[in-house]
């Protein structure tokens, strides 16, 4: 069954996907992931997944591509993480030696 979108839905998820590439960004400028939380990136792609899933089995509308595009972003930023994290511990152990 396929349903009307709620803008009201569309616009939340827009104000997210336009905030994700900030902080994306940011990690690929500065390569500095100090500060982040990889449980909190963690748990965001988790309710994007959620959100798929109640489009999938209850609400068939395209907002499920914004779901998918916002998973994609934050799985991006999890990502940069975990590649600059070794780096930044490590130069910040150096720092406090100094």
């Amino acid at each position: 069954m396929i349903e009307s979108f709620s803008i009201w839905e569309v616009l939340f998820l827009l104000c997210f996907a336009v905030s994700w590439p900030v902080s994306i960004a940011k990690s690929l400028r500065t390569k500095v992931v100090i500060g982040k939380s990889p449980l909190f990136m963690s748990l965001v792609i988790l309710g994007y997944i959620f959100g798929i899933i109640h489009k999938v089995l209850y609400s068939r509308d395209v907002v499920i591509f914004l779901y998918m595009f916002n998973a994609l972003l934050v799985s991006t930023d999890l990502f940069l993480y975990f590649l600059y994290i070794g780096k930044n511990r490590k130069e910040l152990q150096q720092g406090n030696k100094e």
